[in-house]
This record gives C-alpha cells, sequence and structure tokens, in this order.
C-alpha cells in the first residue's frame, strides 16, 4: 500500500515537472486513481484540479521528496454511462500509472533524488551547484616526472642545443632578431603557444665617427673600442687617483690617507662589484670621471689588450623611461632614471692603465690596495691632468622578447617563468649563448613530457629577453609593462644567465622562500661528471656554504626586488670563492666556446646538463606539487638577523649615551618581527591541517606564500624614484641594511645622528614588516591584534 501511494505521489511530481507534455496526455488534468463504487452503482475517475496541484507543490516542497495524499470525488455519473468510455478511461489510467511506476522505480534507485522545484520564488534554490573546482588526479608520482626528465633530456640534446642557439649578437641587431625568430619558429614546431613582445629602448653606443679617448697631459693614452653604456657625455680633466675596486671600504682607506676623490679622475680594477656601482661610488665622492680595467692580477693569462664592455647605469630596464614600459604607443616626458651616473665612464686595456701608473708620480698606495702591477700610486697635485673624452651616442632601438608557454590543467593562470637573456655587446658565449641553448631544450624536453603523459597544475612560461648586456633592458620592460599583474600570477623565476662559467664549484642566489627548494633539488640532482655522487655533496655538501647575495647585474634581480616575485640564479663556477672575478672573459671578446672549453676542461655539455637538471626539476617540482614549495619560514630567520642587528646597534647607541637616543624604541620593530613568527607558524599550521586534495583551500594557502616576497617590497617609495623597493635585498634608503649602516656609522663617529631620520626609518621598516605578517596570517580575524 505504502508503495501504491509513493507511485502516485511520484506520477504527481512527475506530471508537474513534464509541463505541456502531460498536459496534451490528459487534457489539462491530473487522473490519479480509478475506484469501483463500492455500492454498485457505477464508477468514477477521481480528478485533480488546480488546487489539488499547489497543494501538491507545498507538500513536495516540505517534506524535500515526492509524496501527496489528496483524494477528491468527482460528481457522480448517470447509470448510463457508456461501458466503452469506462474501458477506455480505464486504460488511460493504467497506462499512465505503468508509466508512473516505471519512472518512480527510477527515480527510487538513484543516489541522490532532487527535491521538486520551490513553488515560493522568494526561498533559495536547492539544487546542488556544480563544484568551483576541479579536482584531477596529478598525472602521475613524482618520481615518474623526474623519471620522464631523464628520459627527455639529456647529455646529446643539450649538445645540439648549444650548437644551434648560442650564437649571440648585439641587442636589436639583425644577428639578435634573426635568433629570436629561430627560437620563436622552433618552439612553434613543438607546438607551444608562443607570442612575441617589441619594445623601443633606447641604448648607447660609441660613435662611429668620433671615438673615445683618454690623454695624460699632451700624451695619447689610447681610444679604447671598449665602453660603458649609459655613460655621461663630454670631456673632463683632472688629477688622476687609484682607488682598487672602488668599494665602499676602499675609498675609506683613501680617506684615512687624507687622499680626497673631489675634483679627480678615478682609476679603478674591474671585478668585486658592478662597474654602475663602482661609479656610483665615487661620483659621491666629487669625482669627474671614471677608468675602469682589466687588472693582470684578476684576469691572469688575459692580454693586456683586452677591451672591456659593460653599463654604468645603477639601475635595470631602459634609463629614459624608469618604472614605466617602453612600448611603441607610450608616451611620456622626458625624464631619466636617478641611476645614471652625472660622470664620465669608460673602460680602458690593461696596457693603457700600465702607462697612466708609470707616469704617475706621488706616493705609493697603501699595501691593502696594491695588486699586480706593486706601482699603484696616490693622487699628486704635480701631475699633469689626465683628459677623457666620452662621446657616445644613443640610439633608439626595436627589441624583441620571445615566449612560450606549457598551460597548466588545473591553475592555468599561475606559472612559473624560465628566462634567458639572449644578447651581447661581445662574444657572449658563456654569458648569454649557453644559457639560452638550454631555455630552448628545456621547452622541447618539457612539451614531449606532456605528450608523454605529464600535467602540470601550473603554468610554465619560457621567456627569451633582449638588451640584457645593457641592463637587464628587455627583462624590465616586460615587467613594467605587467607590473599590475604579474606579482600576483608568477610565482618563481629561474634565470638561466652565465649558468656555466667553469668548473670544480658551484654557486647560487637565491630568495629566502626558494632556498629549501633549491637545497632538496641539489641533494637530488647528479654530479653532471661524477654520476656516482650528489650536486650538494660534490661542492662541499654545505649548503649556506654556496649562497651569495644576488647583485644587481644578475638576471633574476628584477623579478625579485622590482615585483616581488621570488627568484633564484646559479652557475657552475672555477674553484676558489675568494676571487674578485669568477668568469674572466664574461664583458669581453675573448667569451667564446674555446675559453669555456679551456676553463671547464672540456665539460660545457656536461655541466649545462647538471644546470638543465637543476632549473628543469626545481620549475616542474613547482608545478607538479599541491602545495607550492615556498618556505615562508626562511623569512623569518632573515628578518630575525636583520632586526637583531638594529636593535645591537640601538643599545649600543644607548649604552654610550648618545643625544637623543632616548627617543629610539626597538619595541614596535620586535613586535612585528613576533607577528611574522606567528603568521608563519599558523600558515605551516594550516598547511598540516588542511586536506591537499581541496583544490580551493590549496589555492588559498598558495596565495599567502606568493604575497610574501611582494609584501616586502616597501609601499612607503616611489617606484620611480626607487625600483628595487625590497627592504631586504633592494638598494635604496628603505633597506634594513641601510638603516643598520646609519646605526653603525654613528657607533664609528663617522656621522652625527639625525634621529628624525632614523625615527622614520624605523617606522616604515616597521610596518612594512607587520603588513607582510598581516596578509600571511589570513583573513582579517586571523590577525593577533598585538601591535
Amino acid at each position: 500500500m505504502q508503495r501504491a501511494k509513493k507511485l502516485k505521489k511520484t506520477f504527481a511530481c512527475v506530471q508537474k515537472h513534464t509541463g505541456p507534455v502531460a498536459e496534451r496526455m490528459v487534457n489539462s488534468r491530473s487522473y490519479t486513481r480509478f475506484n469501483q463504487n463500492p455500492d454498485g452503482e457505477g464508477s468514477h475517475v477521481e480528478v485533480k484540479m488546480s488546487a489539488d496541484t499547489e497543494e501538491e507543490e507545498m507538500d513536495c516542497a516540505e517534506q524535500g521528496h515526492i509524496e501527496h495524499e489528496m483524494y477528491t470525488r468527482s460528481p457522480r455519473r448517470p447509470p448510463s454511462w457508456n461501458k466503452w468510455k469506462i474501458c477506455a478511461s480505464f486504460t488511460v489510467v493504467l497506462l499512465l500509472v505503468c508509466i508512473g511506476f516505471l519512472i518512480g522505480y527510477s527515480v527510487h534507485h538513484q543516489p541522490e533524488t532532487p527535491p521538486c522545484p520551490l513553488s515560493n520564488p522568494q526561498q533559495p534554490s536547492q539544487e546542488v551547484q556544480p563544484p568551483i573546482f576541479d579536482n584531477p588526479k596529478p598525472s602521475m608520482d613524482w618520481s615518474d616526472v623526474v623519471e620522464l626528465l631523464n628520459e627527455k633530456l639529456n647529455t646529446e640534446s643539450v649538445q645540439i642545443s648549444i650548437s644551434n642557439y648560442s650564437s649571440v649578437g648585439k641587442a636589436g641587431s639583425p644577428e639578435d632578431n634573426s635568433l629570436a625568430d629561430k627560437i620563436n619558429t622552433f618552439w612553434k614546431s613543438l607546438p607551444m603557444k608562443t607570442w612575441i613582445d617589441e619594445h623601443f629602448v633606447k641604448l648607447q653606443y660609441p660613435s662611429s665617427s668620433n671615438p673615445n679617448k683618454v690623454r695624460f697631459g699632451t700624451e695619447e693614452i689610447g681610444s679604447p673600442k671598449g665602453f660603458l653604456a649609459y655613460s655621461a657625455t663630454g670631456m673632463k680633466q683632472g688629477r688622476v687617483m687609484y682607488a682598487n675596486y672602488g668599494e665602499p671600504q676602499d675609498l675609506a682607506i683613501l680617506e684615512l690617507n687624507n687622499v680626497s676623490l673631489n675634483g679627480s679622475v678615478v682609476l679603478m680594477r674591474a671585478g668585486k662589484i658592478s662597474m654602475a656601482q663602482k661609479v656610483a661610488n665615487v661620483a659621491k665622492k666629487g669625482a669627474l670621471a671614471a677608468l675602469i680595467y682589466p687588472d693582470p692580477a684578476d684576469y691572469v693569462g688575459m692580454p693586456q689588450n683586452t677591451e672591456l664592455y659593460g653599463h654604468v647605469h645603477l639601475g635595470s630596464g631602459d634609463p629614459y623611461t624608469p618604472g614605466f614600459p617602453s612600448f611603441k604607443q607610450t608616451q611620456f616626458s622626458p625624464t631619466k632614471s636617478s641611476g645614471l651616473p652625472d660622470i664620465l665612464a669608460q673602460t680602458i686595456t690593461a696596457d693603457m692603465a700600465v702607462k697612466i701608473f708609470n707616469k704617475m708620480g706621488g706616493n705609493s698606495a697603501p699595501e691593502s690596495l696594491q695588486g699586480f702591477l706593486h706601482n699603484y700610486k696616490l693622487r699628486n697635485e704635480t701631475d699633469p691632468l689626465l683628459t677623457v673624452e666620452v662621446n657616445n651616442e644613443l640610439k633608439d632601438t626595436k627589441i624583441h622578447n620571445v615566449f612560450g608557454v606549457i598551460k597548466g590543467l588545473i591553475d592555468a593562470d599561475r606559472y612559473v617563468v624560465i628566462g634567458a637573456n639572449r644578447d651581447s655587446m661581445s662574444s657572449g658565449f658563456a654569458k648569454s649563448g649557453v644559457g639560452t641553448a638550454l631555455l630552448v631544450d628545456l621547452a622541447r624536453a618539457f612539451t614531449e613530457m606532456v605528450k608523454g603523459g605529464f600535467r602540470p597544475r601550473r603554468s610554465i612560461v619560457f621567456a627569451s629577453w633582449s638588451a640584457g648586456d645593457f641592463g637587464n633592458v628587455g627583462l624590465t620592460e616586460w615587467l613594467e609593462g605587467y607590473a599590475t599583474s604579474l606579482d600576483k600570477k608568477a610565482f618563481t623565476y629561474i634565470s638561466l644567465d652565465g649558468v656555466v662559467t667553469g668548473e670544480g664549484s658551484f654557486k647560487a642566489s637565491a630568495s629566502p622562500l626558494l632556498e629549501g627548494l633549491l637545497q632538496m633539488t641539489l641533494e637530488k640532482v647528479k654530479n653532471p661528471v661524477d654520476s656516482e655522487s650528489r650536486l650538494l655533496k660534490s661542492y662541499g655538501g654545505s649548503f649556506a656554504s654556496l649562497l651569495r647575495p644576488m647583485e644587481m647585474d644578475d638576471g633574476a634581480y628584477p623579478f625579485l626586488t622590482f615585483s616581488g616575485i621570488p627568484s633564484v640564479s646559479f652557475r657552475f663556477t672555477s674553484q676558489g670563492q675568494d676571487r674578485s672575478v669568477d668568469y674572466k672573459y664574461f664583458g669581453t671578446a675573448q667569451d667564446d666556446n674555446g675559453n669555456l672549453e679551456i676553463v671547464t676542461k672540456k665539460k660545457v655539455d656536461e655541466l649545462a646538463y647538471g644546470g638543465a637538471q637543476v632549473a628543469g626539476q626545481m620549475a616542474l617540482r613547482l608545478v607538479h606539487d599541491e602545495i607550492l614549495k615556498l618556505d615562508v619560514t626562511k623569512y623569518t630567520v632573515e628578518i630575525n638577523k636583520h632586526v637583531s642587528t638594529i636593535v645591537n646597534y640601538t643599545n649600543q647607541l644607548k649604552n654610550a649615551k648618545v643625544n637623543k637616543t632616548e627617543s629610539l624604541s626597538t619595541k614596535w620593530l620586535l613586535e612585528a618581527k613576533g607577528s611574522f613568527d606567528r603568521a608563519s607558524t599558523g600558515l605551516k599550521n594550516d598547511i598540516r591541517n588542511s586536506d591537499e586534495e581541496d583544490l580551493e583551500m590549496s589555492r588559498i594557502i598558495n596565495n599567502r606564500k606568493m604575497k610574501v616576497e611582494r609584501n616586502l617590497l616597501s609601499p612607503y617609495i616611489s617606484l620611480k624614484d626607487v625600483p628595487f623597493r625590497h627592504i631586504f635585498f633592494g638598494n635604496g634608503w628603505q633597506t634594513a641594511e641601510d638603516l643598520e649602516n646609519d646605526l653603525k656609522d654613528v657607533i664609528a663617529g663617522k656621522a652625527t645622528l639625525d634621529v628624525d631620520q632614523v625615527l622614520n626609518k624605523f617606522a616604515l621598516l616597521t610596518w612594512t614588516i607587520q603588513g607582510c605578517a598581516n596578509d600571511l596570517a589570513g583573513d582579517v580575524w586571523s590577525l593577533d591584534n598585538q601591535i
């Protein structure tokens, strides 16, 4: 009986769902039951009209399933009712009951029975919404991914790629454009989605009709072919002064010897710091011009007539559109970067430097500044004037950045970028050629892995940049052009520039967020020249000994300090950590395959393969795992280190009772550090307690990780004036290191305390760290509110 009732009610609800079809079948009436008259007076059919239907709908909505028990009697028919009509009615009703039975049976056996639609339009629908996130299983385990990479990437493929893609040219030249087209064509054939960004930038070259010159008195020293892009132009004269590498400590030694650089032409050795930093350092001391040469003590075995090439923009990108992209349609008023020097800068050869030293009088330089020549002199007021003439010209140049992408399966709008600069002012085999070749081969290998069944969760973007030798121009212009979105979508940059410059040692620079992943990778990747050992074990076993600070000329530096994207670069290099020059052929015409084969003992292909494995496994891990391998706890160590240094210096000043130090308080800085510690720990617990198969939760956690680097860019300074805004790794007054140096100089008696300036730096540093901690903590109700 209950079964019959359910079937009848099922049919009622089905009739409601079927609409016009049902109406046509039963002439707008719902026939629910055929009854015999118990008095024997005949029979009747129950008819349910519109009022009954409304009651049925309300009942369906309230019960959540198909149920109805209302019956109504139709008026009695006279005894003369035709029997054939009764039979016909019985047949129709029986047919409908059978159909209802079948439908009810089917509905009854569904896993989930959807409720009837609610008749009240003000109530929310009870229908189950489709999930926002799909959750496809990873195509393969990590061990299978590595095995597939090893199958698709090998020494032979790397060797072929180096042969085909390592011939570089000057930015914007026919050779550079031809290589860009070649890369783009190959990536399309893989097939891969590719595109090209064009930028219109200002590059500086020597004049073809009016060469640069150096004279000592009336004697011509020479007209060097090498040059420093973005030097000021014109002619300057002054007494020559030797300043070693031009590092701050070198200039401090000169000051201790009562030697002033004001009005001087400063002669410096190449190495240790960038040429832009050297020029900026001596410009602050009042120098008129800077000459930089390759000292034989550092460039051992290099011919003394070797020309040097470089740039002196203390920044990156086109210095005449600072903070803005150099697209064709962009129009800006005339401006220039604050990192452009206002003094002349020029490279000279070693033999030109020897001529100058031999003609210098005066006292010998202090022993700590001596080098190979043993006759370095200080400034002599009776020497003839040294004349420097720089006639470089700005040229509007169209450059091309080439991109290819492998799209992710789940988070396609999140991507890791692998890139290499493509151009060179000179030969550039090790500086640009090898990295470009590896970039092309990794794109090939990854594409073939996808064909072999690998399904990355996130996307991988391959980028070939131009004008890198002028200060990461193409790379930075791309970052500037898409600054509003890149730091929210690109979560890592891996640089392949200069990946092989020697053998016997390994060096790396990385955001703290990537240090854990880099260490894990080096522990797993085999030494390419000794398959029985892993890379980390082969090169000392101590990961910390392999790390070094990231320099401004590094291709990864703008990603980290301009855009707030975790970045990493690394290289195989020659043995020894204290050399002033890692690879003496950089920036010279000697940077070719033959010299690289010599310094690597003919292991270029093997070492390049090892570099491809490191970059490849890091990238694949980042697009394979549910939770990004970005270790937030590493930044806890970095913050603690800087805060401890600042607190120590502040306490020293207070103990020395330096005037006005009573207003200095480290309380809030310590609180900000504590907030970051707690937020980092909270995130770690959230990861531990979350279900990694929950894609929405994984995406939320990954977003919290991705924003850490971006939130360490100081929000209190102008991007145009200080492009490298990172408070720990950037360049400018906003950095923790700058505050530390201010306090240290006061302690050493080199400066007086400017309490207002120091308090301002305290406040901005504190609230940058606190803001980062707040965002890392997650939702606003998750904040600890202790500051």
